[in-house]
């Protein structure tokens, strides 16, 4: 059975960014709207001091940017280098392979240190230097937190370091909303915060604004659909292995993703973000489309081979070949973590999706 290798399946009780802030005082006023509407507050002319709160309540200040950062996986390492602060990032764990991370930013991403191949040993992190630590997983059983893959610091072991530990709320929290995500505002949050923290604000509303042009340009070709008439889609999850299906949930970025796309989530009744099902749930499903989801292999010829092989199972196991999908050749060849992984590419994954399962549709 595979196991899944860097993102989140168990609930979260800790983590989120949420800060936004101006790039002097002419902008001040309506950057302290934005932040006041994410969560988090902004004092003083040139952005600064900068407070970002996590999902119990508790607060963290920044009084100018962070010199040395490090993040617990690719997808903050990808955000900040979009960011152009890649020049402050000493150290990762669960690092892009290289080939993954688009064009411009994979030559910077293999030149940042790699602190841990999964999660960062806590000697490691504590020693790094950094005073900014990213953290994705929160306090996980399985991915990066207390139960399943070593010690992490203690809030006072952190603070002993000199290093302020915060979170990105699009996965970090995604377990613990109170409804399901339908839009990628959390997403766009994570980037405006880390833009506030950083000193990049002017780059991470450029960014947002695109994610929003894209999204609102797929919306406008779908939105004559009716609800009732999307059709029906199922992430396979084929990395995370074939045995037991782990299917996305509601509360998971993909379910909004999928949604945004003109697509009904096949298990969009599942509250949380991944849950384990058995196979007899996805043919009561019987999806309309389903999503071979497998991890970047770092090349055009071993993603195909990848995708390649998860069709396969599918068209020769004996519970899938009758799907209607299947049956249909009904697949979308679109990666994982764009899709499952907070980030700037969600948006262009929902342009994707549209394309392929409304070729009818101008999606752009």
């Amino acid at each position: 059975m595979r196991s899944r290798v860097w993102w989140p399946t168990t609930a979260v009780v800790l983590g989120l960014l949420a800060a936004g802030c101006g790039d002097g005082d002419k902008d001040k006023g309506a950057d302290k709207d934005k932040a006041a509407a994410a969560g988090a507050s902004v004092n003083g002319a040139g952005g600064y001091p900068v407070d970002v709160t996590d999902c119990m309540g508790a607060k963290t200040t920044f009084a100018a940017a962070p010199k040395k950062i490090v993040t617990s996986n690719a997808a903050g390492l990808e955000l900040l280098l979009r960011l152009g602060v890649g020049d402050k990032v000493v150290g990762t764990g669960f690092p892009p392979g290289k080939g993954t991370l688009p064009a411009p930013l994979d030559a910077q991403a293999q030149q940042v240190k790699v602190l841990g191949k999964m999660v960062i040993p806590k000697e490691k992190l504590l020693g790094s230097g950094a005073d900014l630590y990213i953290d994705t997983f929160a306090s996980m059983g399985g991915m990066g937190g207390g139960g399943g893959m070593g010690d992490t610091p203690t809030d006072a072991e952190y603070k002993a370091a000199g290093i302020k530990h915060i979170f990105l709320k699009s996965t970090a929290c995604a377990a613990n909303r109170k409804s399901p995500v339908t839009d990628l505002s959390a997403v766009q949050d994570d980037i405006t915060s880390l833009g506030a923290v950083t000193g990049t604000a002017a780059k991470a509303k450029e960014l947002v604004d695109g994610m929003k042009k894209t999204v609102d340009g797929v919306q406008a070709a779908v939105q004559s659909t009716p609800e009732s008439s999307r059709p029906t889609y199922f992430f396979f999850d084929y990395d995370a292995g074939t045995k037991q299906p782990s299917v996305v949930c509601n509360r998971q970025v993909a379910h909004a993703v999928i949604t945004l796309a003109g697509a009904r989530n096949a298990f969009g009744d599942c509250d949380g973000d991944f849950k384990q099902v058995g196979w007899e749930d996805v043919i009561a499903k019987n999806p309309d489309w389903i999503q071979l989801g497998v991890r970047d292999r770092g090349s055009e010829a071993a993603n195909k081979a990848a995708f390649d092989e998860a069709q396969k199972w599918l068209q020769d196991n004996a519970a899938t070949k009758g799907l209607k999908a299947v049956k249909e050749g009904h697949f979308v060849r679109i990666g994982s973590e764009r899709t499952t992984i907070a980030g700037v590419s969600n948006a262009d994954t929902v342009r994707e999706i549209a394309k392929t399962i409304h070729p009818g549709k101008k999606v752009g």
